[in-house]
């Protein structure tokens, strides 16, 4: 497979992802799917935007470079048509970089959210009922949280989405910054004799 075919492919696959990501953050807003009262009974990292910023927007810009990038030359360079791809392959391992950055920072606040737990109504205050990620194996511990109803379904659901989808897109920049140096390394497919 040729390195633009294999960033298109790339490129293919993250875009979806992106847009999964953006959803799963924005419903996160909605604790139990309901609308809240008070802004501040929302669990504190949902407003770090992680899969709408780190998974979603800072995705969709390596996403666009890899698609285009089997067909761009740059117009080639120095009389050399290959010479553009080589540079193209080379700026899209800048982009991955990026791509692995905003799918790290969500992968990381997805962890954080999972572990302390969503923020719920006890009985007497807004608070985090949970410490270090206890309720994941003890689902009686479920019950401390009165209000909103099903929040913690919702929270471990939405954030393992996350987890899982935006470590999905930290290997696949990683493969792109392979496949970029490759790339950059061999120039288009003719020159590595890759594509017969």
């Amino acid at each position: 497979m040729c390195t633009g075919d294999c960033a298109k492919c790339l490129g293919t696959t993250l875009i979806p992802l992106a847009v999964l990501c953006t959803l799963a953050n924005i419903l996160l807003f909605f604790p139990g799917g309901k609308v809240v009262e008070n802004n501040l009974h929302i669990t504190d990292e949902v407003w770090y935007f992680a899969g709408i910023l780190g998974s979603g927007v800072s995705m969709i810009f390596p996403a666009l470079v890899f698609l285009g990038l089997k067909n761009n030359d740059c117009c080639g360079c120095c009389g050399n048509e290959s010479c553009g791809k080589r540079f193209a392959m080379f700026s899209s391992i800048i982009f991955a970089a990026v791509g692995v950055l905003g799918a790290g920072y969500c992968f990381v606040l997805s962890a954080v959210a999972l572990n302390r737990g969503p923020k719920c109504y006890t009985g007497t205050e807004w608070t985090y009922p949970f410490q270090d990620g206890n309720y994941l194996a003890n689902h009686t511990l479920w019950n401390a949280c009165q209000s909103p109803q099903n929040i913690v379904p919702w929270n471990l659901t939405l954030f393992s989405l996350l987890l899982i989808m935006s470590g999905i897109q930290a290997v696949l920049c990683g493969i792109q910054v392979v496949n970029g140096l490759f790339g950059t390394l061999c120039g288009d497919c003719k020159c590595c004799r890759c594509c017969g």
